[in-house]
């Protein structure tokens, strides 16, 4: 069963005028209409790392009304150079917790539900039962990526997917385009394969999935062999876990988490760009698998 810790935000009625100049210039830009559709829209985030925290910290300086945060991981040193709420006191904290607090500290009035847990292939539907009004994915796995994508497609939940951020120097290198579309990204290049063969996407190029995504085009910058070397002490980490992941930068994690609140930002407040309708396909949740 779905446990969440919920943080209530404050009643709308204490201290208005605070709250109208603390996000009064988001009203000026989007639109007052748009201002109270963000004030009452629910927006989940999966993944609070080095993408999820920093479109977390968007939304929530947007004024966002109700976050949902999924995580199952906590803050680490290991953090620090890429993820806005690793900072030593939190070290140890769960992610969705520390974010948590930082959400209510810049806009009180926002409901946070902070799920301690991660999305598996068998749990989506459970973590979507609240009903959201966007949902960003920032999940580094292929296998629950792929399953929270093809369930948000097929019911309709209007969903924006992140791409592999690692290994990039270049936030200028970065788009949103259609899942269908992305380049030089092997983990997308991998969940668009499965969500083919085992979610009836389409396989044909000039149809669009109608899905979302942020990715680089900037080719990926491998570590050097030094950093893969240990000393051989009891304390080092084995092979492989010292050195399992490229190296990241947070004028690239971080840009990669502000374009996707960005995008939802511009939904809802009716600035998106709509797809073709006559290029989309809407996938068959239940497809067999490799059926075109």
């Amino acid at each position: 069963m779905l446990s969440a810790s919920i943080l209530p935000g404050a009643a709308h009625d204490e201290h208005e005028a605070e709250h109208a100049r603390r996000f009064g210039g988001v009203g000026r830009l989007y639109g007052e209409a748009a201002l109270e559709r963000f004030m009452s829209a629910h927006v989940c985030v999966v993944g609070i790392g080095g993408v999820g925290s920093w479109a977390v910290e968007a939304l929530a300086r947007n004024a966002i009304g109700t976050l949902t945060l999924i995580d199952l991981d906590h803050v680490a040193p290991s953090n620090t150079n890429r993820q806005i709420h690793a900072l030593g006191d939190a070290y140890g904290k769960a992610k969705v917790d520390a974010m948590a607090e930082r959400i209510q500290a810049i806009n009180p009035r926002c409901t946070v539900r902070a799920v301690d847990d991660f999305i598996t292939v068998d749990n989506v539907p459970e973590m979507m039962a609240p009903g959201y009004d966007y949902v960003i994915d920032a999940i580094d796995a292929v296998r629950p990526k792929t399953a929270l994508i093809a369930w948000c497609r097929a019911h309709g939940v209007p969903l924006i997917t992140c791409g592999s951020a690692g290994g990039q120097f270049d936030p200028t290198r970065i788009v949103v385009s259609d899942l269908s579309r992305t380049e030089q990204d092997p983990m997308l290049a991998k969940v668009r394969r499965n969500l083919r063969n085992e979610h009836a996407f389409p396989r044909q190029r000039r149809h669009k999935f109608g899905v979302l995504a942020v990715s680089s085009t900037e080719p990926l910058h491998y570590p050097e062999p030094a950093a893969c070397d240990i000393d051989g002490s009891p304390a080092a980490a084995p092979q492989g876990l010292a050195c399992a992941g490229f190296g990241s930068s947070i004028c690239v994690t971080a840009t990669f988490g502000m374009t996707a609140a960005a995008e939802v930002l511009k939904a809802l407040a009716g600035m998106a760009t709509q797809p073709e309708p006559e290029m989309l396909a809407v996938p068959d949740i239940n497809a067999a698998a490799g059926r075109d």
